[in-house]
């Protein structure tokens, strides 16, 4: 590869950036000298890519071709050289999902899980991750990095052209290279702080490496995490290039599947520990509601037991919504706008290029959810962790967010012992009101009757509460919008990529020109505003679900994108095997 043109004077202010951060650590955060020498090595790649790419000064317009040669060498899942049948794309597909399940339940080695926190505890079923295992971090450095890459790009900050096949391989190979720099995000901030080592795997490493034990088990979480997250990645190019779908999408599937039916189903009790009673029912709905009926008296039933059948966790109205979505999901995703085409030779060869009311997918919802996470993850860092807290503005600021108090986790606390509440939790500020509720009981009960809710909403008001909801659903719908618009110009689905595929594949649409000028304004009339609706209806339909609640410990969301994930495969598996019967018609389908 040749030589790329650099300014290097650019490397000064990045030097005096880098330095002026890293006394910023240590004035800010006091911490020790180790301390700092770990976070001076840790940012030095990073300040090292933002020179490349500052410092490029080629033909190409983008800087992002400053990296190109550090993308060219990242490890990659090569294309397949032809065609790949049906059945192997089934058997690829079905063994990375297995695999995937079994590296779930590889735990990191030295963690105390116990002592641990999970900072995503409510976005488990979207992350497709398993606390404590190898995969904890699931696909959110995945999707994080894609949404900083959509939102630069969308921002017209990279200057690059994504119909443009040089400008869209820099892009996706800087989108990997950004995916490995999030890992270490997510996964340094965590085991800082949240991902407790086990004292006996410390104490081990003090005698190998007297007073270093603490960091090198800290280091080992790190390494363990980053080598899950990014057999994640590997796993998801796999399924792209040589399965059926998408990795990132069926792992959520897979994983909001199987707390679905254990939702539904499980008849051991929440707490296993303890016995089955009154206050400790089975944990599936199915077998709570029957044993509550079968074993309690009709006075308790009459009284509080009716509300904890009907609305409590894994009960009747959160089973019934699962439903209610599910065939809600299936029928928008059936619906699809038909636009007639003819072949431009072949004499009464019609057909019709169909535009799904879901034309985004669900892909908008996985980006919204994901920066919920985030918002999460770096407001209850910045509230509690001992280096970032003492940030200024951003360290410990009520504002951004707070989180229970040692004396509130004390006062939600059983007589068994067990914590009523999480630690990552929000108790105020903008974490608060952008929190996803689950359920009925935990946002409708509380504005409705908030002396016999209060400590539910945290003591906070009902107009409180009620301007929590129309905020987290007006989130929800706005940035669902808006990452369809950016997800629909970064995959060539936008009017003017497929009025090129159409022409390509030798069909126009009659009545009007064989040009893609002509057919791209055409489809004008249709793909933006299916675009927007796709996005405004994904994001109503996610935060709806949330509200009215689901049986399991998956989201309505994560509800949401499992059923749409399933419906979607059925129909690459169709697409699969028509291609299979008739090859002709990959030619279509190899441009769309």
């Amino acid at each position: 590869m040749n030589e790329v043109n650099r300014n290097r004077r650019v490397a000064v202010p990045v030097l005096f950036f880098y330095i002026l951060i890293i006394l910023g650590f240590w004035y800010f955060g006091h911490i020790s000298a180790i301390s700092l020498a770990i976070a001076t090595a840790i940012l030095a790649p990073v300040f090292g890519l933002v020179y490349l790419v500052a410092s490029y000064t080629g033909p190409k317009q983008s800087k992002l071709y400053g990296l190109e040669y550090v993308t060219s060498k990242l490890p990659a899942v090569k294309k397949a050289k032809g065609h790949v049948s049906f059945r192997n794309k089934m058997i690829w597909t079905g063994l990375v999902v297995i695999l995937y399940f079994l590296l779930t339940n590889v735990y990191v080695y030295g963690l105390n899980v116990q002592n641990s926190i999970d900072v995503f505890a409510s976005f488990r079923a979207i992350f497709a991750g398993a606390q404590g295992s190898i995969m904890d971090l699931g696909i959110g450095p995945i999707v994080t990095a894609s949404i900083v890459m959509q939102l630069f790009a969308g921002a017209k900050i990279f200057n690059i052209d994504l119909k443009n096949s040089e400008d869209k391989a820099v892009y996706q190979g800087v989108q990997k290279l950004l995916i490995i720099v999030m890992i270490f995000v997510e996964a340094i901030p965590q085991t800082f702080g949240y991902l407790v080592p086990d004292s006996s795997f410390v104490a081990t490493l003090n005698v190998i490496a007297p007073g270093y034990g603490m960091f090198l088990a800290q280091l080992s979480i790190i390494l363990q995490l980053f080598v899950g997250s990014y057999l994640v990645f590997l796993f998801d190019e796999l399924v792209s290039k040589y399965g059926i779908g998408s990795g990132v999408s069926l792992f959520i599937a897979a994983g909001v599947s199987q707390q679905l039916f254990t939702g539904t189903f499980n008849w051991l009790p929440g707490s296993p520990s303890l016995p089955l009673s009154v206050n400790n029912p089975p944990a599936g709905a199915i077998p709570k509601v029957i044993y509550l009926i079968m074993t309690q008296t009709s006075q308790y039933l009459y009284s509080s037991g009716i509300v904890s059948i009907l609305f409590g966790q894994n009960a009747i109205i959160p089973l019934l919504g699962t439903v209610l979505i599910f065939f809600l999901v299936a029928y928008f995703q059936s619906s699809k706008l038909e636009l007639p085409i003819a072949h431009e030779r072949v004499r009464g060869a019609r057909g019709r290029y169909p535009i799904q009311l879901f034309y985004a997918s669900n892909i908008p919802v996985i980006l919204a959810t994901a920066l919920l996470a985030n918002v999460s993850m770096w407001t209850l860092i910045f509230w509690s962790s001992p280096v970032l807290s003492s940030v200024p503005i951003l360290g410990h600021n009520p504002l951004l967010g707070s989180y229970p108090t040692a004396n509130l986790l004390a006062q939600y606390t059983n007589s068994s012992g067990v914590s009523l509440i999480s630690k990552t939790t929000p108790t105020g500020g903008l974490a608060f009101y952008l929190y996803s509720p689950n359920g009925l009981a935990n946002w409708l009960f509380p504005i409705l009757s908030p002396s016999g809710y209060g400590n539910v909403l945290f003591w906070h008001t009902s107009l409180e509460e009620a301007i929590h909801i129309v905020a987290y659903v007006g989130f929800m719908v706005v940035a669902s919008a808006i990452f369809a618009k950016f997800w629909i110009e970064t995959t060539n689905m936008g009017s003017a990529s497929v009025a090129k595929q159409i022409q390509s594949s030798g069909m126009q649409i009659p009545g009007f020109r064989r040009d893609p000028k002509v057919m791209e304004k055409v489809l004008d009339r249709y793909i933006p505003a299916v675009t927007i609706f796709s996005g405004v209806a994904v994001g109503i339909l996610a935060a709806g679900a949330n509200l009215i609640g689901t049986v399991g410990q998956t989201s309505g969301t994560g509800l949401l994108l499992a059923v749409g994930i399933v419906i979607q495969f059925y129909e690459a598996m169709g697409r699969e095997q028509l291609m299979e019967m008739h090859p002709v018609i990959r030619q279509f389908f190899a441009g769309a």
